[in-house]
């Protein structure tokens, strides 16, 4: 077996790779990890959904992997070091998604421009035309946001920890470089961008995000734990900072007993911003190409210093039964350029 997809593929892209390559297509095969594991033993390349875990103990079976392709974020379930170690690439379309997280925060601040229903009569939204917008992390996405506000009249500021304020960059990005206290001192909004990394938990915390100025905004696409929990939950109580929208929230993060329980001002989202039809289809065709150049590329031989479990001669490997499914879920490894098993499930909302 070329490539095992584990997931809901977008039809083209499925009769695109099943001209070059023998599948096996089991949208809900992962809902069956004993078939899973044995169908991964025989794969060279798997397309896997966000929520399966790809660890040690997972590649140590998929002796004749290459490549596993991600197609949407969600839960960070893959082990890299250990697929760096095993000479397995990751694949990913990282810029499948900049066009959607931009057009989320531009929507998102301008909602939190607005008052709650609740509030009306008694607070005023205000408009984003002559706003100063705030950039934590020049991000492909945040880079495309400041190009979407310039329009409203807006002045762009930007911090990134990783970009000094004399790199030319920031001049053709036009955003004015800042130390990250000032710019929530100044910003009337701020959209927070920046990767996380664990050297990075709180760091928008007293130092900084305590000293935002009165009624500002805020929306976040990045992880939440860069935030210091409670100095948001006190910005957020206290009416300083007027409302925050976290859309890759922690699933505990509200929960009774968290400091940020019940904060007013407060939405949350489990990473709405990437996931649009569009940026789906984009991060499938770009995973595909770049797993269809690894297949055309590597021999189909079991990984150095590996050897099968229970594959051990040379018998041709034998077809992995699908689990119960509906009648898109093929069980059948296809050589190239048989007809694919009809219409992929719906991929997207």
């Amino acid at each position: 077996m070329d490539l095992l997809i584990a997931e809901p593929l977008e039809a083209d892209v499925l009769q695109w790779l099943d001209s070059r390559h023998a599948l096996h297509y089991a949208p809900r095969l992962a809902d069956e990890p004993a078939l899973l594991e044995e169908a991964l033993s025989q794969a060279r390349a798997a397309m896997l959904p966000a929520r399966t875990r790809v660890d040690a103990r997972t590649l140590a079976q998929a002796v004749m992997l290459r490549a596993i392709g991600r197609i949407v974020g969600g839960p960070e379930n893959i082990d890299h070091a250990a697929c760096k170690r095993a000479g397995i690439e990751v694949v990913r379309c990282m810029d499948a998604t900049v066009p959607a997280e931009a057009e989320f925060m531009l929507g998102a601040v301008l909602s939190l421009l607005r008052p709650a229903p609740e509030d009306l009569g008694r607070l005023a939204g205000r408009e984003l035309g002559q706003s100063t917008i705030g950039l934590v992390g020049m991000t492909a996405a945040t880079r495309r946001l400041a190009q979407l506000v310039r329009p409203f009249g807006c002045t762009v500021i930007g911090y990134d920890p990783t970009v000094h304020a004399s790199d030319r960059r920031w001049d053709e990005w036009e955003v004015q470089p800042i130390a990250l206290r000032e710019l929530f001192e100044t910003a009337d909004v701020v959209c927070v961008g920046l990767a996380y990394f664990s050297r990075y938990r709180g760091v928008l915390g007293e130092r900084n995000l305590a000293a935002c100025k009165p009624g500002q905004v805020l929306v976040c696409t990045a992880s939440s734990a860069l935030f210091d929990h409670a100095t948001l939950a006190r910005v957020l109580g206290s009416g300083r900072m007027t409302s925050a929208w976290l859309d890759q929230a922690e699933l505990d993060l509200q929960a009774p007993g968290q400091v940020l329980h019940r904060v007013r001002g407060l939405m949350t989202t489990p990473r709405l911003a990437s996931y649009t039809r569009e940026s789906r289809l984009r991060s499938a065709w770009g995973v595909a190409r770049r797993l269809d150049e690894i297949l055309r590329c590597t021999p189909a031989v079991a990984r150095s210093g590996t050897r099968r479990a229970s594959h051990a001669t040379d018998e041709p490997m034998k077809p992995v039964a699908a689990p119960p499914a509906g009648p898109t879920a093929s069980g059948l490894i296809r050589p190239p350029g048989a007809p694919a098993a009809g219409a992929a499930w719906p991929a997207s909302r």
